[in-house]
């Protein structure tokens, strides 16, 4: 894929999520953060191969374009400093929406620049093939890109490259460790709802206790021990 189009793609993707936040009510607490953490991801990798890819071509097609990249890098900076603060934040906090909101702008400044400025320069100054090229390898390296920020790590070749392999080893144990917690809430939470409803009842459609209706086997056996009393 033009890795152009490749980009542009990602960003539609974020858009997206941007939007899907921008709708959820001020109590979706947890809406808001399922929302959060693929803006997370979704950020995060690609801040992380456009620092190791599509930035170092950029400086290599034209040096004239320097300027125009570093500030991308200190917009990435940023950017990743408020990430990392919103992954480690509760939606409930009072600050959550307000940092949210502020990176949502942020990122939209961002991507209005890169598709009005940065990406028009390079597809003259690239051909076809080279942007084939480049496409391929930032699908590559979406593979094993960091899917949390790490703003304190390089975000220049080579010390980036080595530094994002290692942040993804980090973050699927992250990841990984944050599923355990879901599911583990997931089965406490149907737990105490088992134990609220008394024994021997079950849940209507409509929210109201109903007595368990006994299996035609379990009625046959009481009928067969009041039988037996009686005979005795």
């Amino acid at each position: 894929m033009n890795a152009l189009k490749l980009l542009k793609n990602d960003h539609r993707t974020v858009e997206a999520l941007f939007k899907q936040f921008e709708k959820a009510g001020d109590k979706a607490f947890k809406e808001k953060q399922e929302i959060a953490r693929k803006i997370v991801k979704e950020l995060s990798i690609h801040a992380a191969i456009e620092e190791q890819l599509l930035y170092p071509a950029a400086r290599a097609q034209d040096e004239r374009l320097e300027d125009q990249v570093l500030e991308a890098l200190e917009e990435h900076h940023v950017a990743k400093w408020t990430l990392n603060e919103i992954d480690r934040m509760s939606p409930e906090d009072e600050r959550f929406d307000a940092k949210v909101t502020v990176l949502i702008e942020s990122i939209r400044h961002h991507v209005k620049e890169e598709e009005g400025e940065l990406f028009p320069k390079l597809e003259r100054l690239m051909g076809k093939a080279q942007l084939e090229a480049l496409g391929a390898a930032l699908e590559q390296a979406k593979a094993i890109a960091p899917t949390h920020p790490h703003p304190m790590s390089p975000d220049t070749p080579p010390g980036n490259v080595i530094s994002d392999a290692l942040a993804k080893i980090i973050d699927m144990g992250r990841d990984a460790a944050r599923e355990v917690g879901r599911r583990a809430g997931k089965v406490a939470t149907q737990v105490m709802n088992r134990a609220k409803n008394p024994r021997g009842t079950v849940k209507a459609s409509g929210g109201t206790a109903k007595r368990a209706v006994p299996t035609k086997r379990a009625a046959a056996a009481r009928r067969g021990t009041r039988r037996t009393s009686a005979a005795r």
